[in-house]
Order: C-alpha cells, then sequence, then structure tokens
C-alpha cells in the first residue's frame, strides 16, 4: 500500500470495521501501516494504539480517534428483524433507509413500518437483514454485534472525496503521513489512535494519564461553515487548509500551541484556517485536563455532512494538515 496515495488510503481505511467499543480491525490495519515508521507499537487496556517516535525534545501526543459511529443489535424478534441501540450520534434522517455491514459480513437495512414514515421516530427502526425468520437471522449475527455504514467512498470533483467514516479515518491518515514524513523528530512523539472517542472521548483519558505527555494535539474533523442555511457554529471551510483549533465544546486550546501552529503554517508557506466551533468536542478535551495539565491544540479536516454516509472532505485540506503536523513534529518544543 503507498502511505502517500491519500484517495486510496482513504478508502482502505473508511472501509474496515470500526465502531466505538469494537476497534479491533482497524486497530491491526493501523498497526500494519504504522509499524514500520516508529520505534515501538503496542495496545493498552483500553484498546487504543501507540506508535512511539523517540526523539530528543518534550513529549507530544497526537492523538487521532480511530473509532466511527455505528449501531448494535439488541434484540432480534421472531420474524428475524433486528432492533438496535446507536453507539454515537447518529439522527433518524441518518439511519432511514441506510445499508449496515455487521463485523461479520451480514448486510442490513435500515427500515420503518410504513404507518410510520414520513417522519417515524427512533424506537420505529429496525434492521432488516434479508432474513426468513429468527433462526435464519441468528446464524448471521447475534445481539451484541456491531454494525457500520456499508463502504461508500467516492471522488467527487478534482479534489473532493465523500463517503463514510472520514470522521475520522481521515484523521488517522493524517497521523500515518505525518508519521512516515519525519525522519528524525525533534520530540518524542506518541501517536495515538484512540478508542470509544464517540461515545465520550473515553479512550484518550487513560491514554494521556498514562502517557504523561507535556504536549498534546488531537487531529480530528470539524463542522464548517460553508453550506446553505448555515447556524455559524463553526468556522472553516473546505478547501481553505487546514483548521488551527481554538476551541469547541471541549476545549479551550493553549494559546501557545495556537500561535505555534500558526507560526509553522506561515513558515512553511501552508493553507490555513481558524477552527472556533461551538458544538461538538475532541480528544482534545481529556488530554487538555490530563494530570496537572498539557499544553494542547488541535488540527482538524473541514468535513460537511458528519455522523452520516456521506461525510465530504477536500484533499487538499487533508494535505495541509499532513504538512502542518509533521511541521510540528520537527520543531524542538520547550520544555515545559
Amino acid at each position: 500500500m503507498n502511505l502517500f496515495d491519500t484517495a486510496a488510503l482513504l478508502g482502505q481505511l473508511t472501509a474496515a470495521h470500526g465502531v466505538s467499543g469494537d476497534e479491533g480491525e482497524i486497530r491491526s490495519l493501523l498497526a500494519s501501516l504504522a509499524e514500520p515508521y516508529c520505534d515501538e507499537i503496542y495496545t493498552d487496556v483500553m484498546g487504543n494504539l501507540i506508535a512511539h517516535k523517540k526523539g530528543p525534545g518534550p513529549r507530544l501526543m497526537l492523538a487521532a480517534h480511530m473509532d466511527s459511529v455505528g449501531v448494535i443489535a439488541t434484540h432480534i424478534d421472531k420474524e428475524g428483524y433486528v432492533q438496535f441501540a446507536n453507539l454515537g450520534g447518529l439522527a433518524v434522517s441518518d439511519l432511514l433507509g441506510q445499508r449496515f455491514r455487521f463485523r461479520g459480513g451480514a448486510a442490513a437495512l435500515c427500515c420503518a413500518n410504513e404507518d410510520k414514515l414520513p417522519s417515524p421516530k427512533r424506537g420505529d427502526l429496525y434492521l432488516d437483514l434479508g432474513a426468513a425468520d429468527e433462526a435464519e437471522a441468528r446464524r448471521l449475527i447475534q445481539a451484541g454485534d456491531t454494525a457500520a455504514f456499508a463502504p461508500s467512498l467516492v471522488r467527487m470533483g478534482e479534489h473532493r472525496v465523500c463517503g463514510n467514516y472520514l470522521d475520522n479515518r481521515a484523521g488517522c491518515l493524517v497521523l500515518l503521513q505525518a508519521m512516515a514524513r519525519v525522519a528524525q523528530p525533534a520530540n518524542d512523539l506518541c501517536f495515538v489512535f484512540t478508542v470509544q472517542e464517540e461515545v465520550g472521548t473515553r479512550g484518550a483519558q487513560p491514554a494521556a494519564f498514562a502517557l504523561e505527555p507535556d504536549y498534546g494535539l488531537a487531529v480530528d474533523v470539524t463542522c464548517p461553515d460553508d453550506v446553505p442555511g448555515s447556524q455559524h457554529e463553526g468556522t472553516a471551510a473546505l478547501g481553505k487548509g487546514a483548521a488551527i483549533k481554538v476551541m469547541d465544546r471541549s476545549v479551550l486550546c493553549h494559546p501557545q500551541m495556537v500561535q505555534l501552529l500558526r507560526d509553522l503554517a506561515r513558515e512553511g508557506e501552508i493553507p490555513c484556517q481558524s477552527d472556533l466551533l461551538t458544538c461538538g468536542g475532541t480528544d482534545g478535551g481529556p488530554i487538555r485536563a490530563s494530570r496537572g495539565g498539557v499544553v494542547t491544540g488541535g488540527v482538524s479536516i473541514p468535513c460537511r455532512y458528519t455522523h452520516t454516509s456521506g461525510e465530504l472532505c477536500d484533499l487538499r485540506d487533508i494535505d495541509a494538515c499532513v504538512r502542518l503536523v509533521a511541521a510540528l513534529c520537527e520543531r524542538r518544543l520547550e520544555a515545559v
């Protein structure tokens, strides 16, 4: 796999199963891709994947969550239909009519009875496996199995891609490519692919506690302010470069880190913009508050239609994020 064929790598990453709490498949893929570019790689008790690239400076923890939103089967009825619960933020409109794929490969369609249309409630939804009855359904899945949106990544226009789970496989790609770019790190780098971010940033907290970083960086997508009817909950736009996070609902980024990222972008002639988000959060929140506090910032990829099967990103923004993250890894940070 060519690690720098961004579109092809995104296709591979977004197709891997990795619903919150069931990240084994995506973790194995990321480990195989990262291993040639780090000094050691391991998984902690929570399931976070840590790729350590040794360097002489302070410890920098770079986090991108590898988990995705999805669903979990909770009950199979006698006709073979499946009741389910959400894992992460999914609206009824994001679920109805969507194709899902269970980790074992079984396909499913999210449906509602016709008398509940056109505005069903969450409890009206069910999954149809195409099974004739409960026995056939149970040969395909069991209660507790997780399902993700069926893979769907496509190119749109000259520079953009659309599909499932760019949140946050695009962020994972940024860490992989930055890791590969940095031949001689100026700092002690811990690239952390975290678990369970979509259900409450649960993986980043113990990872930060154990690693004791001096600096932290969360790499994730951000909701842009560039679609019709925008409520101006964000400031970023597709095609304008790496979004340097200032705030979201989970974190107020350290001014020192915000300024450093802006300086690096200017010095490297890297397209950048500001990311002020009044909704949502990232792994930056728990990292910033770990132990006695961590100097934390964020680099974000503008992404439209998050938590749907048709998320949309610009490949030029992803490249700008890679360049900015690599520049941070190569800049000797001051002791905290």
